[in-house]
Order: C-alpha cells, then structure tokens, then sequence
C-alpha cells in the first residue's frame, strides 16, 4: 500500500514547502542536533533528529568530525527532502 504522506520533497515541488524552509530546518539541525520536532513550511510538522537518524548517509556523515561543512549541509538537506513530515 503506498504511504500518504508526502516527502519534504514532493512538498517542495507542490510549492508547499519554500527552499527557505528547508534551509531553516538545516540550519536548525546543524545548530542543535538533538532539535526535536520543527515546523517546516505552514502546516507540517518534522523531527530532524529522525530524518537524519533514519537517512544513513546523514546520519555517518554528522557523526563524521573531519566532516566539511557543505557536506554535512548536504547530507541534512538530503534526510530532510526524503523524509514524511506530518500535518499539524
């Protein structure tokens, strides 16, 4: 059975989600990893910690000291476009 909830990323190209809402939701996660649920766009609720927990690259790459900044933007942003928020 397909899930009916749509990803960050089909969000996004609904025009439900701006880029400017997911680059607050990375620049959130990156400022305290433990950032539980957030609001994302106007109606959506998503866990960060989660999305990058559930994404493996994510979650090895914030794990990763050596790791650059732009990668691990990256890596959030990709766990975040993929991940299922919930309406609120």
């Amino acid at each position: 059975m397909a899930n009916t909830h749509p990803t960050t990323g089909e969000l996004f190209k609904a025009k439900a989600v701006t880029d400017a809402d997911i680059a607050a939701a990375v620049d959130a996660f990156l400022a305290d990893r433990s950032t539980s649920p957030s609001l994302l766009g106007e109606g959506y609720q998503i866990d960060l910690a989660e999305a990058v927990r559930a994404h493996e690259w994510a979650s090895v790459t914030t794990a990763n000291e050596p790791a650059t900044d732009h990668c691990e933007r990256a890596a959030v942003r990709t766990a975040i476009l993929l991940a299922r928020p919930e309406r609120v």
